[in-house]
Parts: C-alpha cells; sequence; structure tokens
C-alpha cells in the first residue's frame, strides 16, 4: 500500500484576511463532497454532517444504526472522492491485533558481543498507515485488540514503530443498536464511547416513515443501468480537504462562543440533572474537542471566527453522553442559550455604541 505522511509543514498563523480566504477556498470544496454524499446517500443528513466534522477536525466518530442505512457507504464515497488513504475492519470475536496494526514477524539481529538476537516485529499496516479508518462492528471487538486500538486512537501512535505521528485523520466506528431486540453484541462502556467525539444515532428511511426519500431511493436504484456499473462518484483535490482540517485550528475562538459554550454546561448540569451519576460530560470532550468541533463548523461555513451558532453542532456529542430523554431536546437547549447569548450581544453592542456617542458629543463640547 502507497502510504502519503503529511510532510509538508502545517499552516502558520498569518493574517485575519489570509485566513478567510483559506477558510472560504476550503468552504468549496466541503460543500462539493456534502453534494457528492447527498447525490449517493438519500437522508442520513446528521451521519454525513457528523463525518465531515470529524474530518475537519480530525476527531473520530461513532455510529449507531441498524445495517444498510448507509453508515459504512458513506466512509466510502468520502474516501473516493477526496482521494484519501482508506482502511476497512470488520470486528469479530476472533479479531487478532495484528489484523489492525499489520503483519507479525519475527527479526533476527546479530548484536555485537552479545550475539543473535532474536524479537517481535509488526511490519505496520491497517490503522497505522491509513487516513480514514472504518471499524465497522465495533462492539464485537475482543478487549485485547479493542483497547490497543483505542490507545492509537487516541495517541495516533504505536509504540517505539510510528515515532511521528500516524497518518490517521479520522476513524468511523459503526455498531448495531444492541440494546434492541434482534441485534447481537456487546454494548460499549461510557468510558470506550468518550474515546469517539462525535457521536449519531441513525435509523432507516423505512423506519422514520420518510416516504418522500424512500421514493428517491427507489428512483436512484431503479434506473436501467448495465450490470457492475461504476458509481461514478466524482473527485475533489485531496490537498484542499487537508488544507480545510489545518484551518480549523487557526479559526478564532471569541469570548461569546466561550460564554455560550460554559452557559450550555451549566444548563445541563442545574436546569437537566446532568452530573456524574447519569451522564458523562468530561472536560476532554466539552472544553477541549468541543472547542475544535465548533472551529470547524465555522470552517464549513466559510468564516475564520466562531460564532455562538456553531454551538449547534454539540448535539453530535450529547448523543450518548447524556440521557436520552435530555439529547431528545438538545436542539431547543442550544437554540435557547445562542439566543440569550446573541441577545447579549446585541445589548453590548448597542452600549457601545451610545459610549462612543457620547464621547464624540463631549468631544465636540470641548472644541
Amino acid at each position: 500500500m502507497l502510504v502519503r505522511h503529511f510532510s509538508r509543514p502545517l499552516l502558520r498563523l498569518s493574517s485575519a484576511a489570509h485566513i478567510t480566504n483559506r477558510a472560504l477556498s476550503s468552504q468549496a470544496s466541503l460543500q462539493t463532497l456534502r453534494t457528492i454524499l447527498d447525490h449517493h446517500v438519500i437522508g442520513q443528513d446528521d451521519t454525513k454532517e457528523a463525518f465531515l466534522l470529524a474530518l475537519l477536525s480530525r476527531e473520530h466518530v461513532y455510529v449507531e444504526g441498524p445495517p444498510g442505512v448507509a453508515k459504512t457507504m458513506i466512509s466510502e464515497i468520502v474516501s473516493v472522492a477526496t482521494d484519501l488513504d482508506y482502511w476497512f475492519t470488520q470486528f469479530h470475536r476472533d479479531t487478532r491485533l495484528n489484523d489492525l496494526i499489520g503483519e507479525a514477524v519475527i527479526v533476527r539481529t546479530q548484536v555485537p558481543q552479545v550475539g543473535e538476537q532474536i524479537k517481535h516485529d509488526v511490519i505496520p499496516g491497517g490503522i497505522l498507515t491509513t487516513e480514514i479508518a472504518v471499524l465497522d462492528d465495533i462492539s464485537r471487538a475482543p478487549g485485547e485488540a479493542l483497547n490497543v486500538m483505542l490507545r492509537i486512537l487516541q495517541e495516533r501512535r504505536y509504540g517505539d514503530m510510528t515515532e511521528n505521528r500516524i497518518p490517521l485523520m479520522t476513524a468511523i466506528a459503526t455498531g448495531n443498536p444492541v440494546d434492541e431486540e434482534g441485534y447481537y453484541g456487546d454494548p460499549l462502556d461510557p468510558a470506550t464511547l468518550d474515546r469517539f467525539t462525535l457521536q449519531v444515532r441513525c435509523r432507516g428511511l423505512i423506519s422514520e416513515e420518510s416516504w418522500d426519500s424512500a421514493g428517491d431511493v427507489i428512483d436512484l436504484y431503479s434506473r436501467p443501468r448495465p450490470l457492475g456499473e461504476d458509481l461514478g462518484i466524482r473527485s475533489i483535490n485531496r490537498e484542499e480537504i487537508i488544507a480545510a482540517s489545518e484551518c480549523v485550528p487557526l479559526v478564532i475562538f471569541p469570548e461569546s462562543c466561550k460564554r455560550a459554550l460554559l452557559s450550555l454546561l451549566q444548563v445541563l448540569r442545574t436546569r437537566h440533572l446532568c452530573d456524574e451519576t447519569t451522564s458523562l460530560l468530561t472536560d476532554r470532550t466539552f472544553l477541549v474537542k468541543a472547542v475544535t468541533v465548533m472551529k470547524a463548523q465555522a470552517v464549513v461555513a466559510g468564516r475564520d471566527t466562531c460564532a455562538p451558532c456553531d454551538l449547534r453542532v454539540l448535539r453530535y456529542l450529547t448523543t450518548f453522553r447524556v440521557p436520552g430523554h435530555v439529547h431528545e431536546m438538545i436542539d431547543e437547549i442550544i437554540r435557547k442559550v445562542v439566543e440569550e447569548e446573541e441577545e447579549r450581544m446585541r445589548r453590548e453592542e448597542e452600549e457601545e455604541e451610545e459610549k462612543k456617542k457620547k464621547e464624540k458629543e463631549n468631544g465636540e463640547e470641548k472644541e
């Protein structure tokens, strides 16, 4: 496999105008990628958006849903459209660690004054050499393989073999709804789920009774076509996607967004009783990674600065981290928090304008 490493330097801090231009340039490519996804996959808007945000923020995403709802297909389309290296594995009870990281070999070396030394080594492969990893049926992964994989996802390296960070941009893990009758697997514990920053629960179009979209799927696949016809997935410049992800750390996160984020967490804790006994609101996820995901949303919108409205994407962080009834209300909860912050910003702007007006009047009186 040809392994591409990100050898070119990351973008350096530059002027706001330069960052804005890069963000606007990236926005066009991201819109094209979303158009490609919409053309090949009907519905599943949340899954598409969460995956694009994960790709830009270089975070990982967990998608739970029944078979046949395009969980894996979306990642395949993204990899083909962007020419990013793609690796797929389907977990089962006998999955070995070397199935994930590469082939195990025995290496014989001659050590001066010691003699022959024999040790185990690994020829890097799998998750160590890819840019997009799809971890299918992760709930079936045996403990040893799962624990090592989670550590690789977190640290982006494996032992002494990868002194530099591995090229992985994002991993998308899929699982069946094991809490529902008819699906096999062990539910992932909250700590394991927390390794996947973005989380989505998806359903099929029939289950959601989305009959218009269901009809569009029939139209898409019922037309006459040759056997084995290629999907005809359009491609975009992979460098544009990488550049877009490099824009994310440069996005400005203003005080208004900080207040909105803290206000949301306070509302979840005090009004909806999301404490340690019912929820998993960790500092790592909601004080660090949440900021990155909000910055990614700003890049999607072609902005160099976050806005309180970007708080909306935190709906993908609460899926399995708060009680179900709270997550069902999360869009409305976030909307109210954003409205309160935007109203505060309007008052501050009016007060600032009034202050400048008075200063100008006082200056004219002195003259």
